[in-house]
């Protein structure tokens, strides 16, 4: 299982705007300097206010900001606004795509994996990525 680039450019994008929640409205240049492809951003941002995530501002200092504080707005949040809800199989939404599905053991094993990766990712808020790791402080103090 990969993450696509539209979750992950969301992410990135919503980083962004978590960061500059006090600068007013973005353009989309700006988000742009995340290494997102402007065309592709202005896309991704319809999705995530759509999602109630991201607000749009009109006018000349318009643009777009984050629509909550990010300590409020998980990961899951932005993963399902650009994937839609995560699940490792088909047979987690859909019942009849396989005649076994309700007794399939390896079902049950997607099943946990989904939810474990679903509380993982709703565990994580926008908030929690500025706060620095473990991992990253003992890099940069070497």
């Amino acid at each position: 299982m990969k993450l696509s680039t539209r979750g992950k450019y969301g992410l990135y994008a919503m980083y962004y705007l978590a960061g500059h929640k006090d600068e007013g409205p973005q353009s989309l240049q700006s988000i742009a300097s995340t290494g997102v492809p402007k065309q592709y951003l202005e896309q991704l941002l319809g999705n995530l206010r759509r999602a109630g995530l991201v607000n749009t501002v009109r006018g000349v200092q318009g643009g777009y900001q984050i629509a909550r504080e990010p300590g409020e707005i998980t990961i899951l949040d932005v993963i399902d606004a650009m994937e839609g809800p995560l699940e490792l199989s088909e047979c987690m939404t859909d019942e009849g795509h396989c005649d076994r599905s309700c007794a399939c053991p390896v079902r049950r094993v997607w099943q946990k994996l989904t939810d474990s990766i679903n509380r993982e990712l709703a565990g994580v808020t926008l908030g929690d990525m500025f706060q620095p790791s473990c991992e990253c402080e003992a890099v940069h103090h070497e």
